[in-house]
């Protein structure tokens, strides 16, 4: 069985690393110098800092399995089967595209339901992903131009870099970069389920119509199950689920009413 795959914001658990540390190093200063009313809440104020940071930091990931993808937001995770995820995009965020029921192998803009869910673990500037390529081209045009002839140097043809330079390239390991390669990779998972869920349902169809006319539901009933078996037992297949994640709102509520408690006395 191959390993999920999570993809996360490493910037974001750098915060979550760095927020972490500081409210414990501030609990620990508390603990020894603090013993007044403010320092108690001092302490819950940082408690719900860590909570919200929680939430917005260390939860928000996607992960990629065999039978479907996960994405846990802040509040609340979905869950989809391959079959059912109708593309992926982004547009500041990481979008999937849902799309699920209805009969086996059906387009996408065939099936019943349709939602799109941004993930907040995938972030994608567009407006630096083209500053970084307007960089690139101008670095390919002030390289094509090479060093002039009448000094002794060799021109150089349009496009190619001068020796000993390397042609340039976009960063590949921007941000940006990686939230594509997370796209394709999605992607190619989609449309491989969608592909073999198609199958499924074409073989049933076929089985159908080839069988003698008196055995023909006879034979529709008993393919049809059968070739939509790796589909359905691999939970390919499987419709969107929302649900929402209680250790997230645990990490909110019960620092909030401590602080909320600590205030009031």
């Amino acid at each position: 069985m191959e390993k999920p795959l999570t993809f996360r914001s490493s910037t974001a658990v750098i915060v979550w690393i760095v927020v972490l540390l500081f409210v414990v190093g501030n609990w620990v200063d508390l603990a020894v110098q603090g013993r007044d009313h403010l320092s108690a809440v001092a302490a819950a104020v940082l408690l719900l800092g860590a909570g919200v940071a929680y939430v917005t930091a260390q939860r928000p990931r996607i992960i990629a399995d065999e039978a479907g993808v996960t994405v846990c937001n802040p509040l609340r995770d979905h869950r989809i089967g391959w079959a059912g995820v109708a593309g992926i995009d982004l547009v500041d965020l990481l979008r999937v595209h849902c799309a699920w029921g209805g009969p086996p192998g059906a387009a996408p803009a065939d099936r019943d339901h349709h939602k799109t869910i941004s993930a907040w673990a995938i972030h994608y500037s567009r407006r630096r992903q083209l500053a970084a390529e307007v960089k690139a081209r101008r670095t390919t045009r002030r390289s094509a131009v090479g060093l002039p002839g009448g000094l002794g140097g060799r021109s150089l043809p349009y496009g190619s870099a001068p020796y000993g330079s390397s042609a340039p390239t976009t960063d590949h390991t921007s941000a940006e970069a990686d939230a594509d390669r997370i796209v394709r990779l999605l992607q190619d998972r989609a449309t491989a389920a969608r592909a073999e869920a198609v199958w499924a349902g074409s073989t049933a169809e076929a089985a159908a119509d080839t069988a003698p006319a008196g055995a023909a539901a006879a034979a529709a009933a008993d393919t049809a199950p059968a070739a939509t078996t790796t589909v359905a037992a691999s939970g390919r297949a499987e419709p969107l689920t929302s649900t929402w994640s209680r250790r997230a709102l645990a990490a909110l509520l019960i620092p909030a009413l401590i602080l909320l408690i600590v205030v009031l006395l």
